[in-house]
């Protein structure tokens, strides 16, 4: 089994909030319900699972229930003599956004407290926005993601001790010696080709065969696909074609969403008009959104521009899959003709909103842009962030634009890149790329000091 942090999340959860609901979101064919079901008969002697998404296609045994009593009645049809009490039974209700009125409901179950109750879907975000009554103060909702790079370590065999030592060195500004240093850049560029869904993983340690995983992600990617073209019958065909749009917009100049591109240059639409795919991609976990910032003030979220976005694959390894197919040397081998700043970036982001961190980028016309902006909380002020695939790596205008800025108050920023060196030069931290994996939205210290280029801290 795939070792997962959100394992002990789940479990503490059960822990401490036995008065609450817990709603795990995330996109399909990341684990959750894998992950959901091993917890779920590790911890309580019954074990109930409805997967809600099947009996809306088939028998809808749960369509009609309007009532705590209807649905009662229901379960105990399904797993009468494995219910139990509360403190030893629980029932997993999967794919609960086919079904909004259920929604509503889990407030009145968690009211009644019978049993304990753990529900998951795919698409919560759009799901919630139909509810007619959020079930606010009886759920908590916490997302899953796809293995990030430090499980997908582990997972190739990197023991626990080992990536404790580099995250030291992480912590104290070092470098790792050259053959750790190669190691670690060959796991990573692993990782970009394979990605982080638990079964192009699997496929993997199997026999190593690309093939083999190439054939996983085209198949997840259809899904994904199929899935955005389900939403509504009036929009679906342009949630498709955005989501589809992804990887040639990462590729061009501006790799924003370009409205005019979405349906013809002909089209008077704005960004608004479409405003309801952008999130149905993005609440529904296959898209990453990355929100413009072109006037960065602390915190972010008060800066964002709603009308300049950036949209990354969910998944890095489906980006490698949709953009260089079996031709691996693409990646692990540094070809120069082909540029992977898209891929790096996609990896970037993909790990910090793992992390917790919202996603922004600087987009300014006089100054230029940069890819990835968080909040400093050390000093009440942004750090940017630029992350880079080629050799040039200290070749960055718009970030020395940036850093330069006297209103913008910028202490200090990191560019993350190919090298093995740490090194620090006019504010700006050096770093190699996989030091992606330790950035985390909390403070990290160190005898008081704050010692990593991103320091957050949790809300």
């Amino acid at each position: 089994m795939l070792y997962r942090k959100f394992e002990k999340r789940i479990e503490e959860f059960f822990r401490k909030e036995p008065n609450k609901i817990l709603l795990v979101n995330g996109a399909r064919q990341i684990g959750k319900s894998y992950l959901i079901r091993y917890v779920g008969q590790k911890l309580f002697k019954n074990y109930i699972e409805i997967n809600l998404k099947e009996d809306k296609e088939s028998l809808g045994v749960f369509a009609n229930v309007k009532s705590t009593n209807d649905f009662y009645i229901q379960l105990g049809a399904i797993a009468g003599n494995r219910l139990g009490t509360k403190e030893n039974t629980l029932v997993f209700l999967d794919e609960i956004q086919s079904y909004p009125h259920l929604m509503t409901m889990l407030k009145f179950l968690n009211q009644e407290g019978r049993y304990t109750y753990v529900a998951s879907g795919s698409q919560l975000g759009v799901a919630l926005s139909e509810t007619a009554s959020v079930p606010i103060g009886s759920v908590e909702i916490e997302e899953m993601y796809p293995l990030d790079f430090e499980e997908f370590l582990l997972a190739m065999g990197c023991g626990q001790e080992t990536i404790k030592s580099i995250r030291e060195k992480f912590l104290a500004g070092e470098a790792l010696n050259e053959s750790l240093h190669n190691y670690m850049m060959q796991q990573f560029k692993t990782y970009l080709l394979v990605g982080g869904l638990p079964e192009a993983i699997n496929k993997f340690l199997e026999n190593r065969n690309m093939a083999h995983v190439r054939k996983v992600h085209r198949n997840i990617h259809n899904l994904y696909r199929i899935d955005a073209s389900q939403y509504d019958e009036e929009k679906k065909l342009l949630i498709r074609k955005i989501y589809d749009m992804i990887p040639s917009n990462m590729e061009n100049k501006k790799k924003r969403v370009i409205v005019k591109h979405v349906e013809d240059t002909k089209s008077h639409k704005q960004f608004s008009d479409y405003a309801n795919e952008f999130e149905y991609l993005t609440n529904s976990g296959i898209a990453l959104g990355v929100q413009a910032v072109s006037n960065p003030r602390f915190p972010l979220l008060e800066s964002e521009s709603k009308n300049l976005l950036k949209l990354y694959i969910n998944d890095v390894g489906l980006l490698t899959s949709i953009l260089y197919g079996l031709n691996i040397n693409a990646v692990l081998r540094d070809e120069r003709s082909i540029n992977l700043g898209s891929v790096y970036e996609t990896v970037v982001a993909q790990e910090l909103h793992a992390h917790g961190f919202p996603l922004h980028y600087y987009d300014n016309k006089q100054k230029g842009k940069v890819d990835f902006l968080v909040d400093d909380y050390e000093h009440l002020t942004v750090l940017p962030i630029e992350v880079k695939s080629g050799k040039n790596y200290t070749v960055h205008s718009a970030l020395n634009n940036f850093m330069d800025t006297p209103d913008y108050h910028i202490q200090k920023a990191a560019v993350l890149n190919n090298e093995r060196e740490v090194a620090l030069k006019n504010g700006i931290t050096y770093l190699p790329v996989y030091y992606c994996m330790f950035y985390q939205r909390d403070f990290v210290q160190d005898e008081g000091e704050l010692v990593i280029p991103v320091v957050m801290s949790r809300e």
